[in-house]
């Protein structure tokens, strides 16, 4: 479909209630802007409304919450930041089609868990740390996630709302084996998770992927959000929102309502425009694996 998509985004970071620091970090940027503008991408609270209309080159979203002590976890999210923000906004690796670049997603993440896997390695008091990666692309009218760790992403499309990622948990394992449902999970205090970015020499994030209709909303967060807020919540708060500022700030202000136990990081854009089909008739949002050489 010819047209143009535009694209309203926003971010927000809270220490929460109980940390004594942040360690989440985050990143928006319009990859067709010149790299040094993608420094402006992030900042200590958060960045945004930006509004900008989507070109061939994409943009990208990320949500990174650190682990590792109190210089590690801040440092691995941090690193991821900055490789991802490198890996995207080289123009070099710029490629037409959707194909690469979903291969630019997954490849960014790999040269983050590389080079923070290599700085734990060489530092001993950086040893262990790590971070979750949630990575969204918009690219053309679709939106690809590559998912590392617990970070989650979702879609909100009228008044459903669809988990675009799995958590790589050792709860999320217990919930798809059938051991219990998703209301039994929550009592269990155990926040393992099976893979992040620098923990080990090597990475396989998860390609998933949803296209996009006028007024969707994409949004990331960090799991000081979804461990005290229901996907129910989500929706209401992304429903009764006038635009990405507010959906990103009462989302925070719920969490630490219920407590803030943890960093809580949001990060929300609204697509719309002429060159997406209308939300009528359109299929529910469901997370789609996405497939080596195409969809």
């Amino acid at each position: 479909m010819n047209g143009r998509i535009v694209v309203s985004g926003c971010a927000r970071t809270h220490r929460g209630k109980v940390r004594k620091e942040n360690q989440d970090s985050f990143l928006l940027a319009d990859l067709a802007r010149v790299a040094p503008s993608l420094e402006m991408a992030t900042s200590a609270t958060g960045v945004g409304p930006i509004d900008f209309a989507l070109t061939e080159d994409g943009a990208v979203l990320l949500v990174a919450d650190g682990m590792g002590g109190r210089a590690g976890g801040a440092r691995a999210s941090a690193m991821a930041v900055a490789a991802v923000r490198e890996a995207m906004g080289d123009a070099s690796l710029l490629g037409a089609g959707p194909e690469a670049f979903v291969s630019r997603l997954r490849r960014a993440l790999e040269l983050a868990n590389e080079e923070i896997h290599e700085q734990s390695r060489r530092d001993d008091n950086l040893r262990g740390m790590g971070t979750t990666a949630t990575l969204a692309g918009l690219h053309g009218g679709t939106v690809y996630f590559a998912q590392v760790g617990d970070s989650r992403g979702y879609l909100v499309r009228g008044g459903a709302l669809a988990r675009l990622t799995r958590d790589q948990s050792f709860v999320q394992d217990l919930i798809d084996s059938g051991v219990v449902d998703e209301e039994g999970a929550k009592s269990i205090r155990d926040n393992r998770i099976l893979q992040a970015l620098g923990t080990a020499p090597g990475v396989l994030p998860e390609m998933t992927y949803h296209e996009l209709r006028r007024g969707d909303v994409v949004l990331l967060c960090s799991d000081g959000l979804s461990r005290v807020v229901s996907d129910d919540e989500i929706l209401t708060v992304i429903g009764n929102a006038d635009d990405c500022l507010a959906m990103c700030e009462r989302l925070i202000t719920l969490a630490n309502a219920r407590g803030g136990p943890d960093n809580i990081t949001v990060l929300v854009a609204r697509v719309d425009g002429e060159g997406l089909p209308s939300a009528e008739g359109g299929v529910a949002p469901a997370r789609r694996v996405y497939a080596d050489g195409g969809v």
